[in-house]
């Protein structure tokens, strides 16, 4: 128990031989039930959870008959957290890249009834930069900006961290069916988040690399593919939140911005080509497509604001 709260820790795992045995000996006593979702190893994994089983009655062990991916894994331990009431469950990675001493930072604010959902924050100190990977870095910085789009969630960063806690209210109020099973799933839950109108707060952690863990991610796919995840979430979030639960006019602004924005940019770039390549344009024309451009970003700059406000409770 923490100060009266049951606790489980969400231990996914994927050819975690190396590290899997320090992740689940460095776990604190206070922690009631250790969940490890092996998702398909071919390693040792599983045999080496089977045996700190024998020495630790709070592990819990389930394994995936097929790969489902790190969000996958994540779900089916949110799962069983959420059958056996457990007050808070908290993920921890296999390659022991989060720190258990980030712990109970972590579970303050729930335990305090302050928010919902508390998740770790690597950037909020300078050692962030010296220890993550430039790639990684510039990376995960991209998405952090494209997640507070479409999340809603204007405060948040690092937004690829999933060393998070939730409260078991979460859990049962979102559809855990259908939680992104690869590594898009952090921003997924952002997102779902935001239509239940759940409170989340960033929290400072201790950024951890270079303990031989392997990564066979690939940044610029990672960026690509979650960039296309990201926008169909924002629309989503956007019917879900400010048309079907609530009509918010942002919507309008949205519209106007996605229309009047690449028309007076398209336009603008047809007049320069035209004047470089076939003779003078009328000045009215140009000052069309100033006109649509300016106004379309002025429209999308009004709802993101409209959204900031929206949302500013939520911390």
């Amino acid at each position: 128990m923490y100060r009266d709260k049951k606790v489980s820790v969400i231990v996914p795992a994927y050819n975690e031989e190396k590290l899997i045995a320090n992740v689940l000996k460095t776990i604190p006593g206070f922690v009631d039930h250790i969940v490890v979702v092996d998702d398909a190893s071919s390693d040792r994994t599983g045999e080496i959870v089977k045996s700190k089983q024998e020495g630790d009655s709070r592990i819990a062990y389930v394994r995936h008959p097929e790969n489902t991916g790190v969000g996958g894994a994540i779900a089916t331990g949110y799962k069983w957290a959420r059958d056996k009431g457990i007050d808070i469950s908290v993920v921890m990675a296999g390659d022991a890249q989060m720190d258990p001493r980030d712990l109970p930072g972590l579970l303050n604010p729930i335990a305090d009834g302050e928010v919902d959902y508390s998740k770790g924050n690597r950037l909020f100190t300078g050692k962030a930069w010296r220890v993550i990977p430039k790639s990684r870095y510039f990376g995960n910085a991209i998405l952090s900006f494209l997640t507070k789009i479409a999340s809603g969630y204007w405060h948040v960063a690092d937004s690829q961290s999933g060393y998070g806690a939730v409260a078991l209210q979460v859990l049962k109020t979102i559809d855990l069916e259908t939680i992104y099973k690869r590594y898009g799933m952090p921003n997924d839950l952002l997102v779902k988040l935001n239509v239940y109108h759940f409170r989340v707060r960033d929290v400072p952690i201790n950024p951890i690399y270079g303990i031989g863990e392997k990564s066979g991610l690939k940044i610029y796919k990672v960026v690509f593919t979650l960039s296309f995840l990201l926008l169909r979430l924002f629309f989503w979030r956007l019917k879900e939140k400010y048309v079907i639960r609530d009509f918010h006019p942002l919507v309008l602004f949205y519209l106007l911005g996605f229309i009047l924005t690449p028309i007076g940019i398209i336009f603008g770039v047809y007049l320069l080509i035209f004047r470089l390549f076939v003779g003078p344009v009328e000045a009215t024309s140009a000052l069309f497509a100033a006109f649509f451009a300016i106004s379309g970003l002025q429209s999308l700059f009004f709802a993101m604001w409209f959204d900031m406000e929206y949302n500013k409770e939520l911390k």
